[in-house]
């Protein structure tokens, strides 16, 4: 069984964002000015590379599985990112976690307080990969914890939301549970990883959620709401509360704004899949933006590698063509060295990155 109770990390305590926004600000404070970040593209037009579509009943039918098979291995080899359609999540299930979450960010602060960040913890409400009192901080605030398994959850945090909330996110954490797992092994299936035992650890892995709030701001082009960087789970399934648009994914040096689709969530391959598929599927750098007018709510649910384990390529996958492009580290190592340093786009996955005798990765 995991260890319970185990700290991956903190973060140092930083002003709320949602709170700093209630006030009339003529300037972004200096410490949110992000001056060296490429510009945001503010919206879509007909000419804009389109995210894959994956629709989850043609691809769990026998009658379309393979072509849909095929689609998915493409999104993943090419994007890191799709849109899941059909995916049977009741529509008044997400409705709901829609409207609890509004209701957490408009509750008073001394509410919201009650959830913050304990000391030596990243669990819980405020930020993260805060590390230094000089690194420049993102536009926006969240609540972070372990959703399952249940005995890894943090007492002060998912048991004492609000009844209603809680019920929601038992329901909603067993959905996406579901999708994960599905997901997963289809991608196991495309590549070539024949025995189940290596992808165990994302299976019967860990999950945790991150209700995302960022306020909007008079000076958009200015802040970030979250820097480029990649997530570091398996996949990443993440839910657009408010209909506002803010993330983008960074594709052939591009950045692409994103527009989920009705009823649709959007998933990203993560850091753990790109190092066990041995780089074959690789974790998507993306980033939030601000809208200078209207607040951005979102979702994301994590699902990643058991904490007692390793991370590493697929043995199956490694062989004298195709040797490991990275080297194995234990799950709790990775995520601490992960939230010991601010975000900087696929560095952290980048330093257990192999590297050939010239020097370059392989």
């Amino acid at each position: 069984m995991e260890t319970k109770g185990i700290s991956l990390g903190s973060s140092l305590p930083v002003p709320f964002v949602q709170e700093l926004a209630k006030k009339p600000l003529i300037s972004v404070p200096p410490r949110y000015v992000h001056p060296d970040q490429d510009p945001p593209i503010i919206s879509l037009d007909s000419s804009s590379p389109q995210v894959p579509m994956i629709d989850m009943q043609r691809l769990i039918s026998e009658d379309f599985m393979d072509s849909e098979l095929q689609k998915l291995d493409h999104a993943c080899r090419e994007w890191g990112f799709f849109q899941l359609i059909n995916h049977e999540v009741s529509c008044s299930l997400v409705e709901k976690l829609k409207i609890e979450t509004e209701e957490f960010f408009k509750l008073p602060i001394e509410e919201k307080n009650k959830f913050g960040q304990q000391k030596g913890d990243v669990e819980g409400y405020g930020n993260s990969f805060v590390v230094s009192e000089e690194q420049k901080l993102n536009w926006g605030d969240r609540l972070y914890f372990t959703t399952s398994p249940p005995h890894l959850r943090k007492p002060h945090l998912f048991p004492n939301l609000p009844p209603s909330f809680r019920e929601t996110l038992e329901a909603y954490s067993a959905e996406m549970k579901n999708i994960g797992v599905k997901i997963l092994k289809q991608m196991g299936k495309n590549l070539g990883i024949l025995d189940n035992n290596e992808m165990t650890g994302l299976l019967e892995g860990r999950q945790t959620m991150s209700f995302n709030y960022y306020p909007p701001c008079p000076q958009p082009e200015q802040v970030i709401g979250l820097a480029p960087h990649s997530d570091f789970g398996g996949i990443t399934i993440l839910l657009e509360v408010n209909d506002v648009q803010g993330l983008q994914i960074k594709k052939d040096g591009m950045w692409i704004p994103i527009k989920s689709l009705p009823n649709a969530f959007l998933i990203n391959i993560g850091d753990t899949l790109e190092i066990l598929s041995n780089g074959t599927y690789r974790s998507i750098e993306h980033r939030a933006t601000i809208n200078s007018l209207k607040e951005r709510l979102s979702v994301a649910t994590f699902c990643s590698q058991k904490l007692d384990g390793e991370i590493g390529p697929a043995p199956s996958l490694v062989t004298p063509e195709t040797p490991a492009m990275f080297r194995r580290i234990g799950v709790v190592d990775y995520i601490k060295g992960l939230f010991a340093r601010k975000i900087d786009g696929k560095s952290h996955l980048d330093a257990i990155r192999i590297q050939n005798k010239k020097g370059k990765s392989n």
